[in-house]
């Protein structure tokens, strides 16, 4: 017979909460503690997707819509990938929108004269990595403020296009050249192509999760996980369906999409990646425990400035021409699409595929004011409120996060 004294003493059975419980409060938490990271701006471009679809009459959600609000971004989400580069060290680069049309400019003068396709690409990208070069030199050696260097470089890149191109705009008719934005990725490539993609991701979310449990670091939930490969696993067949739907997958978000995944497995799982984070993260501390500050950023900003010469070359592809005047809202929307996608101004914190999230939200939205014949007086306007709360949420977040010690 058990005792009273002995049957107190035992411990109680544990209390098994159901799963969505234990999500229920997962999700609590994070919202307490600000920590929701891209799920607002996910339900903030479902938001928008869902309004144009009702208002646009069905027309948004079409193929041939959707294929070319990827052809729209595609530009975007070079001078993004390049912002958001930029940004994770807490400086900025103005000269992004200059650097793209230069570039641009210069495949097309090339090629018009005579020169291969091959020669027109290559000297474009030179262009780009010279003139990052130049930038990372002046910040990163000489220490002047990235501000005045990039500020300085588009005043100064903006006459370097007008001399190129005096007579306002030349063509471009290289086909190759031109096939880059305008070809697409046809049946049955277009099918089998994302099928190792969409593998590899799901393997490599499975790898870094054992890998983190074996170390004794703290992981996402397990739930989360299944979630997000879900989602990405389901977004790519809606895609996949919706492109076939049309002509295929265009050639431009293929190279878009390479360069996100190059970019992020860099700075996910590479020292380099790390170091860009620690530097963004605090300077001094990254300096102080030996990482070479000055050849980080230098370096960055010759990634920044080679993104920036790709989206030009998709940009003069797709227009088939290179013109003297530049986009006056290209830069705008490239550092909105890397902050409205959750990188933060101050550096240290963000991820590559804001870009993704950013672009589609800046090009939705002017897709789909496009398509209820609204003027520029009205995309502008709302893609500076859409900024301004991105812009709010992030300091936001960083303040709670500096009251709470994080």
């Amino acid at each position: 017979m058990t005792s009273p004294s002995s049957a107190e003493s035992a411990p109680a059975a544990p209390k098994v909460e159901p799963a969505s419980a234990g999500l229920l409060q997962t999700l609590g938490d994070r919202l307490r503690r600000g920590e929701l990271g891209q799920l607002p701006v996910v339900l903030t471009l479902i938001l928008i997707f869902i309004f144009f679809e009702i208002t646009s009459g069905g027309i948004f959600f079409s193929p041939q819509n959707l294929s070319n609000l990827i052809l729209q971004i595609a530009t975007i989400g070079f001078l993004g990938l390049g912002a958001v580069l930029v940004l994770l060290i807490a400086e900025i680069d103005l000269s992004l929108a200059a650097v793209s049309s230069l570039c641009g400019a210069v495949l097309v003068v090339l090629s018009a004269n005579g020169a291969s396709a091959l020669v027109a690409l290559i000297s474009a990208i030179v262009v780009g990595l010279v003139i990052g070069l130049i930038n990372g030199m002046f910040i990163s050696v000489l220490r002047v403020p990235s501000f005045i260097v990039t500020l300085a470089a588009l005043i100064g890149y903006t006459g370097v296009l007008i001399h190129l191109l005096p007579n306002a705009s030349i063509r471009l008719i290289d086909p190759f050249l031109t096939g880059i934005a305008t070809n697409y990725l046809t049946f049955p490539w277009d099918v089998l192509l994302p099928i190792p993609l969409i593998a590899a991701y799901v393997v490599l979310q499975l790898w870094t999760r054992i890998r983190r449990q074996r170390a004794g670091l703290p992981q996402s939930p397990l739930w989360e996980v299944i979630a997000r490969t879900g989602a990405v696993v389901l977004i790519s067949v809606i895609a996949l369906i919706v492109f076939e739907s049309y002509r295929g997958i265009p050639y431009s978000a293929l190279i878009l999409l390479t360069a996100l995944l190059i970019f992020w497995l860099i700075m996910r799982f590479t020292s380099f990646g790390r170091h860009v984070y620690a530097v963004g993260g605090n300077t001094e501390a990254a300096r102080r425990a030996g990482i070479g500050v000055v050849g980080i950023r230098v370096t960055i900003f010759i990634l920044a400035s080679t993104l920036a010469a790709i989206g030009g070359i998709l940009a003069s592809s797709r227009a088939i021409s290179a013109s003297a005047q530049i986009n006056p809202t290209l830069l705008l929307d490239a550092i909105a699409a890397a902050v409205i996608g959750g990188v933060s101004l101050f550096g240290g914190r963000g991820s590559v595929w804001a870009v993704v999230l950013g672009s589609l939200i800046i090009g939705s939205l002017e897709n789909g004011l496009d398509l209820l014949n609204q003027g520029t007086d009205v995309k502008l306007m709302v893609e500076g409120v859409v900024l301004l709360i991105a812009v709010t949420a992030d300091a936001i977040v960083r303040r709670r996060n500096a009251a709470s010690g994080r």
